[in-house]
């Protein structure tokens, strides 16, 4: 694999160096947000049952289920695959998130090679387990291994900032948005994460956050 490697807030920094030179727009973002956090996580099983996790709850609810599981051992494919459905929801889990869990813990996914494997392979991989939808692949692809040219189209927040940002009439919708990323190509997750720090930015002076 000849893909770009995000390991240091130095390559953070060249990315944003490069996206300032190609862009007066995220230029100017970038004068306002300042510095951009690098945000590398482990990677491995865990990281993305801690994803499944926090679908759809606050996130003091996910981080109590998560110490609960953890506090079980709950936190590895073997383990998850040899709990009943009861045992999974006794510690917080909906039906529907157990159903999930056993689907990852079962899938066999080599996450080792994950780390050599294209990113475009690594979300096909990802979202072929049912659970894991194209966001939860590609924030994994970002920050769990790193990947310096990868996006989330669908994400929200980075559509209201570049909605924002880019004077656009609406929020671009997925499609138009991954094209509309390829401008930011090699370093999207670059982009993003100046992106939803824009995003941050912008509520804060709009007075909501």
């Amino acid at each position: 694999m000849t893909e770009r490697i995000i390991e240091t807030d130095a390559c953070v920094i060249e990315g944003m160096d490069w996206l300032a030179a190609h862009c007066p727009k995220m230029k100017a973002a970038y004068a306002q947000t300042g510095p951009l956090p690098l945000r590398r996580k482990p990677d491995g099983f865990d990281q993305l049952l801690n994803a499944i996790v926090g679908q759809q709850v606050s996130i003091a609810s996910a981080n109590a289920i998560w110490g609960r599981l953890v506090d079980a051992g709950m936190t590895t494919p073997k383990a998850c695959a040899a709990a009943s459905e009861d045992e999974l929801r006794g510690l917080g889990l909906s039906r529907q998130k157990a159903l999930y869990t056993h689907e990852l813990a079962n899938a066999g996914i080599d996450f080792d090679g994950l780390r050599t494997m294209p990113s475009v392979e690594v979300i096909k991989t990802l979202t072929a387990v049912k659970g894991i939808g194209p966001w939860t692949a590609e924030v994994y692809a970002m920050f769990s291994l790193g990947r310096a040219d990868v996006f989330a189209p669908g994400d929200l927040a980075l559509q209201e900032a570049a909605r924002v940002l880019y004077d656009l009439p609406e929020r671009p919708k997925e499609k138009a948005f991954r094209e509309m990323s390829q401008d930011w190509s090699p370093w999207r997750s670059v982009a993003a994460r100046l992106l939803w720090a824009y995003y941050r930015v912008d509520k804060e002076r709009e007075g909501i956050i």
